[in-house]
């Protein structure tokens, strides 16, 4: 179920290259990657899960409300993480000139599914 939902958002953006489900722990529960490419998205979203944690924290303590979203552009590729649940989220990773809104789009999309699942 998580592959095919991953599948799908990825290969249907534009410069789309990988997309995990992950806990804010870093533990993945399922991802997928283009069959070509060589990007370790375990990695990747196990080093952003911390991000998250801390992003979440500072929300709470600001009181401006539980994260949703939270994009990452660097020179290499771009990042699209969405909360699925309280504890899960979905990483999209894409080339820099990828399709930023359709990830985001996708990503909302995919994500009851997703927290169905779990």
């Amino acid at each position: 179920m998580f592959g095919d939902t991953l599948r799908k958002v990825v290969d249907n953006v534009d410069g789309g290259i990988a997309a995990v489900i992950m806990g804010l722990d870093g533990i993945p529960v399922e991802s997928y990657v283009r069959q070509n490419d060589k990007l370790d998205v375990n990695t990747v979203g196990m080093e952003f899960s911390f991000i998250l944690t801390q992003v979440r924290k500072a929300g709470e303590s600001l009181q401006v409300g539980g994260l949703e979203e939270l994009t990452v552009k660097a020179q290499r590729l771009m990042l699209v993480c969405r909360m699925v649940s309280p504890q899960y989220f979905v990483a999209v990773v894409m080339a820099p000139e990828g399709n930023f809104g359709k990830a985001r789009y996708l990503a909302r999309l995919a994500s009851p599914a997703l927290n169905a699942a779990l």
